[in-house]
């Protein structure tokens, strides 16, 4: 196992090299190889009979007649020469190489890489060796460029590297079956390390590199399926029978008809329930595509199934807002129904807690109030939790373990759509189902962008709308390095308001209000005690208050594209045609472009995967809350088919039983293990 082996046992080693590298990160024989290049020189030899004007070439020939050197001031200058290539004569200019001049001696032989300029037969060089002296022989190799240290020389590292894959190679072993190698044509694992380092040329590099990736791809798909694998065994789970008929009277009461994406993750859901193995099933959706009712169908099929429903969210509002939904669907059908927060006073606490452990109580909704200690269930078989980001992870796994009866379905929640790619890699350990299309019949919100000076235009317009009795947001963005310039700016913003439209009472929300005051504003806004709500915070996701039409969003380039749509998700949640108007003096082409995506579309989906093009994965999901592995070569949106390709094999043979018994795919686990010591066999 190359792990195993130290970089001291490389041959030519020294202990001021072994100490570089260790500064590196590098201390094994295998971290060394798993140090890929970050690009490549060609020194391949060209014919320049067939090079193109402006081509980086590499050439050998023989200097002939003596170097002229001209200064180009007091700093520069220019040094040419004439070498011999194939009877041809071809010039060489070197700018700033001055000192170079007394090397460059007839009849010497030079290799030399630059710009050909077909015209003059001249070449800019970019970089040159003597052939006599060059201590790594560059002619006619792709040579590996590295990230190194300042400390540390490349060539020293290209050096190491081929010793040790020199020393090493004959161990680096095949750990695919033959049938996969030949399926999708890879090179072998050995052949595949050799030419991402030292390829001997572009179409061995292609291939290395294809492998390579699929490698990483497969080896985490795997990891998360073995994983997937290992929870639904280590928590067990209630098989549920599901009352269909009654469920089915259940949609048909509703005063709409599901569309046909929530119908799909409706059943996809319920082959869960009805499986012996625990639900762990992501459901994200645009804002306003109907995950709650989803939520709450799921609730009432679980009901019927004689268990009792966990439903969490971030905030009071959004536990006060679904309490209403569910007492609105379910309560006429005889289910029991409690909210439980920290702001429900002691005694009323007490007595919900009471009754839900002595199973009187069927569905409780509530915040962090749900995974408290003292709160215990009779029979916990559904765990929802809306917005699931916004909780820990420990959060989320303690309300999992209120399940009395081995684990209960869990579905997460989230209304912040991430393309398919992401979801199967940072969310692998889950299933995903999406809801892509808003009910019918919804209005698309009008979207518009204006400069900073024309927001009085944009308030006229606002008075407009407040004249027919509907609502507005207007949201400035938070300013994460001063929490008093953000109330400062809220607080002039408001006063601008309040001076355009003096009739209107406007509310102002800011993070240093108390959570009581907060709660208070907000219930003010929705019972339209106030007509415009201003605020330095996010309007929280999931939030449903119809009257509003007007969203104005201040400084929008401050905002991520994500947030820009959640925040225009607030609005068009009635029947009136509602608008967005983002305020915004853009500067850079990449800040206009993103605004420009919030004006050409209203798709979550689309908005995610233009946001994941302009500012990749990490950034997009939060580098820290990404759940995205480190991949050294493999980019999940570049190459999202390899990705597809290898959770499919990896979902095959991780559900395959016939297959943990067949020597292959045996050495697939075992290879691993060797990469990963805290992964034992499932």
């Amino acid at each position: 196992m190359l792990k195993e082996y130290d970089l001291s046992l490389i041959k030519g080693m020294t202990a001021k090299k072994l100490e570089r590298l260790n500064l590196m990160g590098l201390t094994t024989v295998q971290e060394l190889i798993d140090y890929y290049p970050y690009r490549y020189e060609n020194y391949q030899l060209i014919d320049l009979k067939l090079a193109q004007h402006g081509e980086k070439v590499t050439v050998e020939g023989e200097l002939h007649g003596t170097p002229y050197l001209r200064y180009l001031g007091s700093k520069r200058n220019m040094l040419t020469a004439q070498i011999i290539v194939d009877n041809r004569m071809i010039n060489l200019v070197w700018f700033n190489r001055g000192f170079l001049k007394k090397q460059l001696a007839p009849g010497r032989l030079i290799l030399v890489t630059g710009k050909w300029d077909k015209g003059r037969d001249q070449i800019t060089v970019a970089e040159s060796s003597f052939l006599d002296t060059t201590t790594i022989i560059k002619k006619g190799n792709i040579m590996p460029i590295y990230s190194v240290p300042a400390d540390f020389y490349l060539i020293d590292l290209q050096k190491i590297m081929r010793k040790a894959l020199d020393q090493y190679a004959t161990e680096i072993n095949e750990y695919l079956p033959a049938e996969i190698l030949s399926k999708y044509r890879l090179p072998s694992l050995r052949d595949a390390v050799l030419s991402i380092h030292f390829p001997v040329d572009e179409d061995s590099h292609k291939q290395a590199r294809r492998r390579l990736i699929y490698d990483e791809l497969l080896q985490y798909q795997l990891r998360l399926q073995i994983h997937k694998k290992r929870i639904r065994e280590e928590y067990g789970g209630n098989a549920k029978p599901l009352a269909r008929d009654k469920i089915a009277e259940l949609v048909r009461s509703l005063p709409y008809n599901l569309t046909a994406d929530q119908e799909s993750v409706i059943e996809e859901i319920f082959i869960d329930l009805e499986r012996q193995e625990a639900m762990n099933r992501l459901l994200q959706g645009d804002v306003g595509s109907g995950k709650t009712i989803v939520a709450i169908i799921t609730l009432y099929a679980n009901y019927l199934a004689g268990f009792q429903g966990a439903f969490m969210v971030p905030t009071e509002i959004l536990a006060n807002q679904h309490k209403e939904s569910l007492d609105t669907i379910l309560e006429p059908l005889g289910v029991k129904i409690r909210l439980l927060t920290s702001s429900v006073p002691a005694a009323e606490q007490n007595e919900i807690i009471s009754r839900l452990e002595s199973g009187e109580t069927d569905i409780i909704i509530g915040t962090h109030s749900l995974f408290q200690e003292r709160v215990q269930y009779k029979n916990l078989g559904l765990v929802i939790i809306d917005e699931q980001h916004r909780f820990g992870v420990e959060q989320r796994a303690e309300l999992r373990r209120k399940g009395s009866n081995g684990s209960p379905d869990v579905l997460y929640m989230s209304a912040t759509p991430i393309p398919r790619t992401l979801a199967i890699t940072a969310y692998g350990e889950m299933d995903v189902s999406s809801i892509r299309h808003s009910p019918a019949g919804r209005k698309p919100i009008k979207t518009s962008l204006i400069r900073a000076d024309q927001f009085s235009k944009a308030l006229d317009f606002t008075q407009q709308e407040l004249v027919k009795g509907k609502q507005a947001y207007i949201i400035c963005p938070l300013i994460e390095e001063s929490e008093k310039l953000d109330v400062q700016n809220a607080t002039e913003l408001s006063e601008t308001v309040r001076a355009e439209l003096p009739q209107y009472r406007i509310g102002l929300m800011h993070g240093r209000l108390p959570t009581e005051e907060k709660e208070r504003i907000i219930e003010d806004f929705r019972t339209n005690q106030l007509q415009v709500l201003v605020s330095t915070t996010v309007i929280e996701v999931g939030v449903n208050i119809r009257n509003v039409t007007v969203m104005i969003i201040y400084d929008a380039n401050r905002f991520g594209l994500a947030q820009l749509h959640q925040l225009r998700g607030r609005v068009g949640r009635g029947d009136d045609q509602s608008y967005c108007i983002l305020v915004a003096n853009p500067t850079t082409d990449i800040a206009k472009e993103r605004l420009q995506v919030m004006l050409d579309t209203d798709d979550g989906f689309e908005i995610a995967k233009r946001d994941l093009e302009l500012r990749g994965a990490g950034d997009l999901l939060g580098v820290r809350q990404s759940g995205l592995p480190d991949f050294k070569l493999a980019d999940v949106i570049r190459d999202y088919r390899t990705l597809e390709t290898a959770l499919k094999d990896a979902t095959e043979w991780v559900s395959d039983k016939r297959l943990w018994n067949d020597a292959e795919y045996i050495r697939i686990l075992e290879y691993l293990k060797q990469l990963d010591t805290d992964l034992t066999g499932s």
